[in-house]
C-alpha cells in the first residue's frame, strides 16, 4: 500500500508531460511576450527622440559628453592636457532622403533591445528551466541575474568607454589635412550601436565559460593551455563584430582578456567544488 501514493505521482507526471507540439506553443508564447516588450521599449525610444537619439545616440560626438568632461578634469589634475579631449574635428551629415528616419527606427529598435534584454532572457530562463533536473537549476540558480549583470556592465563599457574613444580616434585620423571628416548619419550609428552591442554580448564570457565548465565541456588546464589561442581568438572576434579599426579592436580586446583571466578563475573554483561533491558521494 506504501507504493501506491508514488505510482499514483509518477501516472501524474506522465499525464502532464507535454509533446512536442506542445513546447512549440510554450516557446512561441515566450518569444512573442519578448517582442511585445521589445516592440513597447521601442515605441516608447521612437517617441522620446530628443533624449534617444538627441542626447544619447549623439552623446558621444559632442564634447560635453561625460567621458569626455572626466577625461578633461583627469588631465587638470595630472597637470597635462594630453589627456583632454575638447574637439571632435568631424560633422554629421545625411546623405540619403530616408537616412535620419531609418536611423531613428533603427536606433530606437537598438535602445528598446537593450531595455529589454533582462526581460527577454528571463523569458528564454523559463522554457528552458522547466526541462532542468534540480540539481542543474540549483546550479544555475541567479544566472538570470548575473547574465543580465554582465550585459550591463558590457553596455556601460562599450557607451562611456569605447564608442567616444573609437569616436575620437577615427574624427582625428587623416592621411591628409586637405581631407575634412565628414560622416554619415548611417555610417556614425552603425559604429555607435554595434560597439554598444558588441560589448553587451562579449561579455558575457565568464557565464559561458561557467556552463561549459559545469557540463564538464571546459577544464581550468584547457583554458591555460589555450590562452594564448585565445587572445588570437579574441582579436578576431573584436575585428568581426566592431568597425573595422584596429583602434577599436585593441580597446575591446583588453577587458576580453582581462575577463578571460576572471573566467579562468571561476573555471577553477567551479571544477574543485565539482571535485568536492564527486567525493562526498
Amino acid at each position: 500500500m506504501s507504493d501506491l501514493p508514488e505510482v499514483q505521482n509518477i501516472n501524474e507526471e506522465d499525464h502532464h508531460e507535454m509533446s512536442f507540439l506542445d513546447h512549440l506553443e510554450e516557446l512561441r508564447w515566450h518569444i512573442i511576450r519578448a517582442c511585445i516588450a521589445i516592440g513597447v521599449f521601442t515605441i516608447a525610444a521612437f517617441l522620446a527622440k530628443e533624449i534617444v537619439f538627441g542626447q544619447i545616440i549623439l552623446g558621444p560626438s559632442r564634447t560635453g559628453f561625460w567621458t569626455y568632461k572626466m577625461l578633461c578634469q583627469i588631465a587638470d589634475i595630472l597637470g597635462t592636457q594630453a589627456l583632454c579631449i575638447d574637439e571632435l574635428p568631424f560633422i554629421l551629415q545625411s546623405r540619403q532622403m530616408t537616412g535620419q528616419f531609418t536611423m531613428h527606427i533603427a536606433s530606437s529598435f537598438v535602445v528598446g533591445l537593450i531595455c529589454t534584454f533582462p526581460y527577454a532572457f528571463w523569458e528564454v530562463w523559463r522554457f528552458i528551466s522547466p526541462g532542468m533536473y534540480v540539481k542543474e537549476r540549483n546550479v544555475a540558480k541567479g544566472a538570470v541575474f548575473y547574465v543580465s549583470l554582465l550585459f550591463g556592465i558590457g553596455v556601460t563599457f562599450g557607451y562611456f568607454i569605447l564608442a567616444p574613444l573609437s569616436i575620437n580616434f577615427l574624427s582625428n585620423y587623416q592621411i591628409d589635412p586637405s581631407i575634412l571628416n565628414e560622416f554619415d548619419i548611417i555610417s556614425y550609428v552603425f559604429t555607435v550601436t554595434t560597439l554598444v552591442l558588441a560589448c553587451g554580448l562579449l561579455f558575457q564570457l565568464p557565464m559561458v565559460v561557467y556552463f561549459l565548465t559545469k557540463a564538464g565541456l571546459v577544464t581550468p588546464d584547457l583554458l591555460k593551455t589555450y590562452r594564448k589561442h585565445s587572445i588570437v581568438a579574441i582579436f578576431f572576434l573584436g575585428a568581426m563584430l566592431t568597425p573595422p579599426d584596429p583602434f577599436s579592436q585593441v580597446l575591446i580586446a583588453l577587458p576580453l582578456i582581462g575577463l578571460y583571466q576572471f573566467s579562468m578563475v571561476i573555471s577553477r573554483r567551479t571544477y574543485k567544488r565539482m571535485e568536492k561533491e564527486q567525493e562526498e558521494k
